[in-house]
């Protein structure tokens, strides 16, 4: 397969049109047609379903858009890498991480390496552990910032130093925003908006201790701004880590006893890093 027929490929993925497509890419719509039955007859599979109006990608076609666009991404990441000026360093360097206060440390560990070599570029991927952990086996990211508790027997790691507090969004009209913190018996029974990681799941419901048995979710999710907007509309109290920032008819309460969570930085082991990647890491062992 080559890097060229795979761009056209997402393009007339994006497109839902073989005309529309081929005039973006300034191709005929004979030529594009041709070359997308190429790769058809390369793959051995049917990529699109095609009706009066649109095309639409079969299950085969949606599994080569993502795989297409990570091939992408890697042939992009890896020129980049290769691309450098005498004596300037350059290259990209990709991180994936969480919503977390953890990345305020890691910002301004950037920004000072930023200062120092300003023409390497930055890529951030928003995700959770899993799904980070997924990316950086694939080549994809540099670096991952994950939530503890996580399995990093397979990476190298940096382990930031920050600690995450947890505890919950309430509703200003609940009877429970009058506390100064939330105890497993509070939250016992409660209908409960929690993270979907099973690892802290399993933390939850150790903190739980003997109330484990009374959790009742309602929701599960990864992006705190979509949880917290169901608890905004009282289906539950999101059970979440405190970040900067706040949200109108929610507050904040921390859980009593503290439940906390680490945070850190990792890499994959045995594994030659590019320039940009290897001068950060430097950087954030060797502070001065």
């Amino acid at each position: 397969m080559e890097l060229r027929v795979l761009k056209y490929f997402l393009v007339v993925a994006r497109e839902e049109n073989i005309t529309r497509a081929a005039a973006l890419l300034h191709l005929t719509q004979p030529t594009l047609s041709r070359q997308l039955m190429q790769l058809e007859e390369e793959l051995g599979v049917k990529l699109f379903r095609r009706s009066k109006y649109r095309i639409i990608l079969t299950d085969d076609g949606i599994l080569l858009r993502r795989r297409a666009q990570e091939i992408i991404d890697l042939a992009e990441k890896t020129r980049q890498e290769f691309q450098r000026q005498e004596g300037e360093l350059t290259g990209e360097i990709s991180i994936g991480c969480g919503e977390l206060r953890a990345v305020s440390y890691l910002a301004e560990r950037l920004a000072a390496f930023q200062r120092t070599y300003p023409l390497v570029d930055y890529q951030f991927y928003s995700g959770n552990s899993d799904n980070i952990k997924e990316r950086i086996e694939r080549g994809v990211l540099d670096f991952g910032l994950l939530l503890e508790p996580v399995d990093i027997s397979k990476y190298e790691f940096f382990r930031i130093p920050v600690v995450e507090e947890w505890g919950a969004l309430v509703s200003e009209r609940s009877p429970l925003a009058e506390r100064e913190s939330l105890t497993p018996e509070d939250l016992a029974g409660q209908p409960l908006i929690l993270t979907g990681r099973a690892l802290v799941q399993q933390q939850f419901a150790q903190w739980m201790g003997p109330y484990a048995g009374q959790v009742e979710t309602v929701a599960h999710g990864n992006l705190p701004y979509n949880m917290a907007m169901l608890a905004q509309q009282e289906m539950g109290i999101f059970v979440t880590l405190r970040l900067h920032c706040t949200y109108e008819g929610l507050r904040f309460l921390p859980l009593a006893p503290p439940m906390r969570s680490g945070t850190v930085l990792v890499w994959k082991k045995d594994q030659a890093a590019a320039p940009a990647a290897s001068a950060f890491l430097k950087s954030l062992k060797n502070p001065n």
